[in-house]
């Protein structure tokens, strides 16, 4: 079964999803984190990998010049054996990652590279990342899909273009619980959930005649305590 990954910033909701046996590992963004209303970003890494020993766990570098970028990728590497370093597979003006990516994996630094979305840049990856240093690629099937593509086929096509790699196909930013069932027939070994999706998930196998028939409870229930009525 593929891995799911709990994607948050929250540490209360960490401490919880740690303690589940469905979750395998955890990651966060800087995005997740501003709505966290994190501030300091070392000590709530620090505070998270004390709660989180032995399941991966993905922090990313906040830089755009890629030579600090390296410095913070290798600060955060040293913080745990169990990190995937976050790197952008580009900066903020369009420039390819590649040759950081390339040279920290010759510092067998575990990477996590994220935010892909296109062939180009899968292809350009799949030449620098080593069968020998374990990594994660996540390509943001969410977003593709919200363009209107279907992200199932190019996963695939992603899968196997890797191979060989050593890294885990990651489908990134789903947008609801089916999404899982479409990671795994499209050979993605880590999917991100949200909490609100993970919430979701003791849907699975639910009775859909039984789910009709609270749907229809609940409509009726809510224009009861709504006070609706079609009399003067």
């Amino acid at each position: 079964m593929i891995d799911i990954y709990a994607d948050g910033a929250d540490l209360d909701v960490i401490k919880i999803y740690n303690k589940n046996p469905l979750i395998k590992g955890f990651t966060t963004n800087p995005t997740l984190m501003k709505k966290a209303g994190i501030r300091d970003y070392k000590s709530f890494a620090l505070r998270a990998i004390d709660i989180v020993k032995d399941k991966p766990i993905s922090f990313e570098v906040f830089a755009d010049d890629f030579s600090e970028m390296e410095k913070q990728a290798i600060e955060i590497s040293s913080w745990s054996e169990n990190i995937n370093v976050k790197i952008p597979i580009t900066n903020t003006k369009g420039k390819s990652s590649i040759d950081l990516i390339k040279s920290l994996v010759k510092q067998k630094i575990k990477l996590n590279i994220t935010a892909i979305m296109t062939d180009n840049q899968i292809e350009d990856l799949s030449k620098v990342l080593s069968p020998e240093i374990f990594s994660i690629t996540s390509v943001f099937c969410g977003r593709i899909a919200d363009t209107g593509i279907d992200p199932v086929p190019i996963c695939k096509k992603y899968s196997e273009v890797l191979q060989g790699t050593n890294t885990n196909l990651l489908w990134a930013s789903p947008r609801e619980v089916l999404n899982i069932v479409h990671a795994e027939s499209c050979g993605c070994k880590i999917i991100t959930v949200t909490d609100d999706i993970l919430k979701k998930m003791n849907l699975f196998g639910k009775s859909l005649e039984e789910f009709s028939l609270e749907t229809v409870k609940m409509f009726y229930d809510d224009a009861k305590d709504s006070g609706f009525s079609l009399s003067n």
